[in-house]
């Protein structure tokens, strides 16, 4: 049987209110009271509804986390700098996998509504946006994450991927390298759009027609996509002489096929990667990338989640933009 609070109240000799405030305003509480409550909640083995008491004060410890693959690295990391900026707060955080299916997103976002979370940090994949301003008029928090929110009716986080784009492309013609593939998801998705937008300006900038840049489109940003796109690369004629992928998980997986298929890189083809997530550097030839915050990211959108939960009366929603940044290692 479960060990109720009254219970807690007789074994300490003190009244109901006074554990409660042990448990939720304990410095309220003398501290010799403090320490007898604490000692009956050990002996007893209590442990307090935490649902029970988000419903009666209509306040949730607890945000939601909508990313579209947990596969992938990168949102890995993204939801460790949720999960520290939470702790932080004493907030928990529940962590769904809308595997860039628009069905599923819908339904990960139904079930946190349902557990009362008080925010949400979503990386939409096919999410109209009145679904989202209809939480917020219940009262829920909600920060897009690595998205730019379309209007200014919510708080946003992302990388420049623009930039990103003119960064590794910039590298790539900085080494002489005059015909490139950028390999990538599609090109209607935020991000990947935004790289190859940062990839052209870095063309024009050089002089080199857009052309120059041959689009070798996958469905996914996976490994088996990379090496889908390497083999694509392999049958041009003439062969680019510089790859460029939208996530590091495609460049190892191009690595590989272009090994097996006996290309020296960087020699014959130079590769650079997106994101520098941890395997980047344990790759056969060690991964040139463009790194993201990626920690930051979740941190940022954390506090600005949480911030807007205060409903303090100088929030503003805001979009705060990260900056990639380029490594330098072996394959280019």
């Amino acid at each position: 049987m479960e060990t109720s609070i009254r219970e807690v109240a007789r074994r300490a000799g003190v009244s109901v209110g006074t554990v409660s405030n042990v448990l939720n305003r304990p410095s309220r509480v003398a501290a010799t009271t403090r320490a007898r409550v604490l000692a009956a909640i050990d002996d007893l083995g209590f442990v307090r509804n935490e649902s029970a008491r988000q419903l009666r004060v209509g306040r949730s410890q607890t945000l939601g986390l909508i990313v579209p693959d947990t596969r992938n690295p990168l949102f890995t990391d993204i939801a460790r700098g949720v999960e520290d900026a939470a702790a932080g707060s004493g907030l928990a955080v529940l962590l769904c996998n809308s595997a860039a299916s628009p069905g599923r997103e819908r339904r990960a976002m139904d079930l946190l509504e349902q557990q009362r979370v008080r925010g949400l940090l979503i990386t939409p994949v096919g999410l109209r946006h009145d679904h989202l301003s209809r939480l917020q008029e219940r009262g829920m928090s909600v920060v897009l994450l690595d998205r730019r929110a379309p209007h200014h009716d919510r708080c946003s986080v992302r990388v420049d991927h623009e930039l990103g784009g003119d960064i590794a492309v910039s590298y790539l013609i900085g080494l002489g390298r005059r015909r490139i593939a950028y390999a990538s998801g599609p090109l209607d998705g935020d991000a990947c759009q935004g790289r190859h937008r940062g990839a052209l300006r870095a063309l024009e900038r050089a002089g080199l027609a857009p052309d120059a840049m041959i689009n070798l489109v996958q469905p996914e940003l996976s490994v088996s996509a990379g090496r889908l796109a390497a083999a694509t690369l392999l049958r041009l004629d003439p062969r680019p002489t510089a790859l460029f992928c939208g996530s590091d998980l495609m460049a190892v997986g191009a690595l590989h096929a272009l090994m097996r298929a006996g290309v020296r890189v960087p020699e014959d083809v130079a590769v650079v990667g997106y994101d520098d997530v941890e395997l980047a550097d344990a790759a056969a030839v060690p991964l040139t990338t463009v790194r993201q915050p990626r920690q930051d990211l979740g941190r940022v959108a954390t506090e600005l989640v949480v911030e807007e939960g205060e409903q303090t009366a100088d929030h503003r929603h805001r979009h705060v933009p990260l900056a990639p940044e380029l490594v330098v290692r072996e394959s280019a």
